[in-house]
């Protein structure tokens, strides 16, 4: 990529696991009675076909690991362990109570926090709780956040037992140096021992977090992180780009923007990552995610069935995701609900029996048409609006927007169609912040969004 385009397109944007982004939903949270419809809605058509999803945000860590922008809740007391468990499955209980049949559970995806802060038997409390008022698909695929420093082999047996069968774990960096200024101390031997315990189980996917653009990184230094998780071959790999955001997550402020690699390296040094793990045998699948041709991942972008959602993307698409405990986001296609953000503000709505929702937005028509838009965007790389359905002033605002991009080489503009073309691709963020007519209708004054490069 040449430093222009670079210096051009380097702006603030948001990485679109939503839209509209959650900056920019309802001032007015929706009601109760509202989301429960909606969730109704979605259900009586989602579940007997597609199941549904479930995300379980389990928050707390032992220690603040700096560069982290995830609600966390920092403490070495895991007397906190059974309380949290009690208030998930209420908070499930209070889903089923409404729905109309019994849930068949499509997905189910442990978040963090650090899920494995929790003890393997806590683990096997949790998810048998939640598989007492549901069935599981026959396509089902459950997978959980691992932190190599404390995952233990029990714990792997543990969740498999319960029908785990991926495991992603949170690498980041090798490098010692990064890994202390991060706060993450954790070695390539855990690593190591963590992949193979888990393939040897029966795990069938392994991915691996990495951090590009975290503080003394150099690329010299992360090309050698990247040759020794090549040699590990895991079968995916999330290669996210940092996100410095210190005035959400003061954290971030044990080290300043001139510990962090300028955009042109850090470019350089994704572009490195990129070229090695395809010499490898990595396909780029799409944003920050690559895979093996052995992987579930590829083979949902061979089939043109990939789907982002607020845990990034995955490979079941449901219409229906319930996010269950702390700031858990959920999804009904129509509509957007939060949980509350504290753990103590979260008690406290349970245990007045009431869905712990914080905000929400009711997509309009216009949000719905963008929403597809930006989704084939982020999966595949191209949308079309042939049918008048797909098509609102907004998308027309869009491709307005979008000459400048054309002009330089990152989209082709046809009727009724827009390809992103292979120099486009590192640009995916601003091209779908073209279709994101909530931010154009209100660009921000004060910095809400992360740098795209």
């Amino acid at each position: 990529m040449n430093s222009q385009l670079l210096q051009k397109y380097n702006v603030p944007g948001p990485r679109y696991t939503s839209y509209p982004t959650v900056p920019y939903w309802d001032k007015t949270p929706v009601t109760d009675e509202r989301w429960k419809n909606l969730v109704n809605d979605t259900f009586e058509v989602s579940n007997a076909t597609q199941g549904i999803s479930l995300y379980i945000h389990l928050p707390f860590c032992e220690r603040l690991c700096t560069y982290c922008g995830c609600n966390t809740r920092i403490t070495v007391n895991h007397k906190v362990e059974h309380p949290y468990i009690d208030a998930l499955l209420k908070e499930w209980q209070l889903y089923t109570d409404f729905l109309p049949n019994r849930p068949q559970l499509r997905e189910i995806h442990l978040g963090g926090g650090t899920p494995t802060f929790f003890s393997p038997e806590n683990l096997k409390r949790l998810i048998n709780g939640l598989l007492a008022k549901a069935d599981v698909h026959p396509d089902a695929e459950f997978g959980f956040e691992a932190h190599p420093a404390n995952t233990t082999d029990e714990h792997l047996t543990a969740l498999y037992e319960v029908g785990f069968r991926r495991i992603s774990i949170g690498v980041q960096d090798f490098n010692p140096v990064v890994l202390e200024l991060i706060n993450r101390p954790q070695t390539y031997e855990q690593v190591q021992h963590l992949t193979e315990k888990a393939r040897e189980i029966g795990y069938n996917s392994v991915n691996y977090d990495l951090v590009y653009g975290l503080p003394q990184q150099q690329i010299n230094t992360v090309a050698k992180t990247i040759s020794e998780v090549i040699q590990l071959r895991p079968d995916r790999i999330a290669l996210y780009s940092y996100a410095h955001i210190p005035w959400v997550k003061p954290g971030q402020r044990k080290f300043t923007e001139a510990d962090l690699p300028d955009a042109a390296k850090k470019l350089a040094i994704y572009d490195n990552c990129r070229e090695a793990l395809e010499t490898a045998g990595y396909t780029d699948i799409g944003m920050d995610h690559f895979a093996l041709p052995t992987d579930g991942l590829y083979e949902a972008v061979q089939q043109k069935r990939l789907h982002r959602n607020f845990m990034g993307y995955t490979t079941t698409q449901t219409n229906l995701l319930i996010g269950l405990g702390v700031s858990a986001i959920s999804d009904c296609w129509w509509g957007y609900a939060q949980n509350e953000k504290t753990v103590e503000k979260y008690y406290e709505r349970l245990k007045s029996d009431e869905l712990p929702l914080f905000r929400g937005h009711v997509l309009t028509r216009e949000d719905l048409i963008l929403r597809r838009h930006i989704q084939r965007l982020m999966c595949n790389f191209e949308t079309t609006w042939y049918d008048s359905k797909e098509q609102c002033k907004e998308l027309y605002d869009a491709l307005a927007r979008l000459e400048e991009p054309e002009k330089d080489g990152l989209v082709i503009i046809e009727p009724y169609h827009l390809a992103v073309t292979e120099k486009g691709r590192n640009f995916i963020r601003n091209i779908s912040m073209a279709f994101d007519a909530r931010l154009w209708n209100d660009i921000p004054q004060t910095a809400i969004f992360s740098q795209v490069f």
